[in-house]
């Protein structure tokens, strides 16, 4: 017996021709989706679910992370832009709370309801031109000559077809384009872990009251007493826009060698998401029989898809590391600002650092160097496959940054096709100026009315 099977050659439908095309609707995708649109190109995002919000929705997140930073003490929303239209639209909606302070008082959070959302994004990308696509993954390219993609190959219940493009956005999270185009990129050795989220409803608001705090409490104490053992320490159980709905994210997903599951390895995808409905039950079990409040809940939702954190991250013109993080580090070509900490998800535990400086900024600049992959010209790269180092990525992956290099690079790819350049030739000005006109906040204003600053309608 082989140990392959012979596919015959095939020609493969092209079903359209467009200026950009995008490759997965998280945040970054959507944004770059939205923002190639904007500009007048002829835009089509290519999603695999039927929906778009990446770890906010199919993960179960329900939270905006790294949307604020504490600038010298005073917590203020940094990433603007689209950023702005997207809470206001939620907030239409009807589906957004107030922002909460999180991870011991120090850093603000946005909590959303998953199903306003996933109407928002819709709305936004039509409302921009460009075209969706879902229910369909990309699976191979077809490369023009060793530096461009000529077009991308999807695979859905229509069977395989092709779409071509100009320039592509890979918005995968696993750096798929990248990696088949030839683009370098890096893999840990170790893997940040991955988690799975789950709800909880029929909580009772009153008798629960902060048990955010309890919860953790209680769960340590348990451990410390030997009665109990949980996947990982620092869980998270907050209240949703309803408050008799919780979200919670308590699990940790790894092997039976004890290493991270990995997001590219069909096998143990399919262990992780076993062992982590496992860990909701048992975790579940414990929240319902010792927090006061939730006597009467249960379990509403478990994600669609457990949540990865990191598997490819390309080597691109700039690597964000974890010191630029830290160190608050300023950018000549930054398209944004992120102001999360470190988040690393290690084996048992989640670590938070934040910047070193007592009195500090609070947020780095994202350089537009970034989201270039070296080698492929007519690619950008974005959301947690970007060119970060994985202390860098720890941060740099979750939401607001994730918007920030969507918007800036659907912005780009105007910019490069207008003047015949690769992606990462443009003019870095002229972009800047364009984010400005958008809204975006670059950090190279402190002024406290700076507009790009204010509060904005949701939160500050």
């Amino acid at each position: 017996m082989t140990a392959t099977v012979h596919l015959p050659a095939a020609d493969v439908p092209v079903i359209g021709e467009y200026d950009v095309v995008v490759i997965g609707g998280g945040p970054a995708g959507l944004f770059a989706a939205v923002s190639a649109g904007r500009q007048g190109l002829s835009t089509l995002l290519v999603e695999r679910y039927g929906f778009l919000g990446g770890a906010g929705t199919m993960g179960g997140l329900a939270t905006f992370c790294g949307l604020h930073a504490r600038v010298h003490g005073e917590d203020v929303r940094v990433v603007r832009g689209h950023t702005d239209e997207l809470l206001e639209r939620l907030e239409r909606l009807d589906g957004i709370n107030r922002p909460h302070l999180t991870i011991e008082d120090r850093i603000m959070a946005v909590s959303f309801d998953i199903s306003a959302y996933k109407i928002a994004a819709d709305e936004m990308v039509l409302a921009s031109g460009a075209d969706l696509l879902f229910h369909a993954q990309a699976v191979d390219l077809v490369m023009a000559d060793e530096h461009r993609i000529d077009a991308v190959v999807i695979e859905s219940k229509s069977g395989r077809q092709a779409v071509r493009g100009r320039i592509f956005v890979d918005g995968s999270g696993d750096g798929d384009l990248a990696a088949w185009s030839g683009a370098p990129f890096e893999r840990a050795e170790r893997l940040l872990y991955p988690s799975i989220m789950f709800r909880i409803n029929g909580v009772d608001p009153v008798k629960a009251g902060p048990a955010w705090q309890t919860v953790r409490e209680r769960m340590e104490a348990a451990e410390a007493a030997g009665t109990h053992s949980f996947p990982r320490k620092k869980p998270i159980v907050r209240p949703q826009r309803n408050p008799i709905e919780w979200r919670s994210n308590v699990t940790q997903l790894s092997n039976p060698d004890g290493t991270a599951v990995d997001g590219t390895d069909v096998r143990q995808l399919t262990h992780g998401e076993i062992q982590g409905r496992q860990q909701v039950k048992d975790v579940f079990a414990f929240i319902r029989e010792h927090t006061p409040g939730f006597e009467d809940a249960y379990v509403v939702d478990i994600a669609p898809q457990i949540g990865i954190r990191e598997t490819r991250r390309i080597v691109g013109r700039y690597q964000l590391t974890e010191d630029d993080v830290l160190d608050c580090v300023d950018f000549p070509d930054t398209i944004g600002v992120n102001g999360w900490p470190t988040e690393a998800h290690v084996q048992g535990d989640v670590r938070f650092v934040f910047p070193r400086a007592e009195d500090s900024r609070g947020f780095h600049q994202l350089p537009f160097r970034m989201i270039v992959p070296q080698r492929v010209e007519n690619l950008f790269v974005v959301g947690r496959c970007a060119s970060m180092t994985q202390g860098g990525q720890s941060s740099g992956r979750v939401t607001g940054p994730c918007f920030a290099m969507g918007q800036a690079a659907g912005t780009a790819a105007a910019l490069a096709l207008a003047a015949g350049t690769p992606v990462g030739d443009v003019d870095v000005s002229t972009l800047q100026e364009r984010l400005v006109a958008d809204g975006v906040y670059l950090g190279t204003d402190l002024a406290p009315d700076a507009p790009a600053l204010s509060a904005g309608s949701v939160g500050v």
